[in-house]
């Protein structure tokens, strides 16, 4: 196939052998010493494609376990990209968040025709934890709850490409400081909207859901800007 010979003009050779692998479902890999004549590389080179498919989150290497390939996710990618762009810039999140808008408003009717019984019964859960948290003495901020209720609702769709973006946002939605912002009318406001989207998803009334969404995100424009000035590592 075309994709095949385009996708070897940029994959290294232990790459290729770990597509292959995944392909075939197996999940435990030689050893280096093995791979290395199998590949026709050297150990020090086999070493180098190595690290990089560990940052890609491709495989794990454990002592006594030796060295396993891992489910495709492509948040671990996504996350060492927007690591860089933030230490370059931290103002690069403000369009990474963006990016992240657009796809929950684009993603909303697919992502919610897809949850169960039990998703939305867990989407209700989060919303009562959040209130309890924000009524509590003392005041909680539920960022927990806010994180898990937007990979809730998008989690069904099973794309591996939304998903690692959305991921990838709220870890670096942690790193900006945004999950410990104090205004506390604020997140009772955002959390009247998660209310008002979690009501709909359980009525069915997907288009006043995708509203309170929309309504939703456009919020963080009315929020003032965390101190970015640190450095993310």
């Amino acid at each position: 196939m075309q994709m095949d010979r385009d996708s070897s003009n940029i994959l290294s050779g232990f790459l290729q052998y770990l597509a292959k692998q995944c392909r075939q479902d197996s999940g435990r890999l030689p050893a280096l010493t093995e791979l290395s004549q199998e590949l026709g590389v050297s150990v020090a080179t086999l070493r180098e494609q190595l690290e990089v498919a560990r940052a890609l989150g491709l495989v794990e290497v454990r002592p006594k376990t030796g060295i396993r390939s891992l489910p495709y996710s492509f948040q671990p990618a996504v996350r060492q990209s927007l690591a860089y762009a933030l230490a370059i810039n931290p103002e690069n999140f403000q369009y990474f968040s963006d990016l992240r808008n657009h796809i929950e408003s684009v993603y909303w009717y697919q992502a919610v025709s897809c949850l169960t019984e039990q998703d939305r019964l867990h989407l209700r859960q989060l919303v009562r934890e959040a209130v309890e948290k924000l009524n509590g003495s003392p005041i909680q901020i539920p960022h927990n709850e806010h994180r898990e209720l937007h990979l809730s609702i998008f989690r069904r769709l099973n794309n591996p490409f939304v998903l690692g973006i959305l991921e990838a946002y709220w870890e670096a939605y942690e790193q900006v400081g945004l999950s410990v912002y104090s205004d506390y009318a604020y997140v009772k406001n955002v959390w009247k909207y998660h209310e008002k989207m979690v009501d709909a998803i359980c009525t069915g009334d997907f288009s006043s859901g995708h509203f309170a969404l929309i309504e939703h995100l456009n919020l963080i424009n009315l929020r003032a800007k965390p101190n970015t000035s640190q450095k993310f590592e």
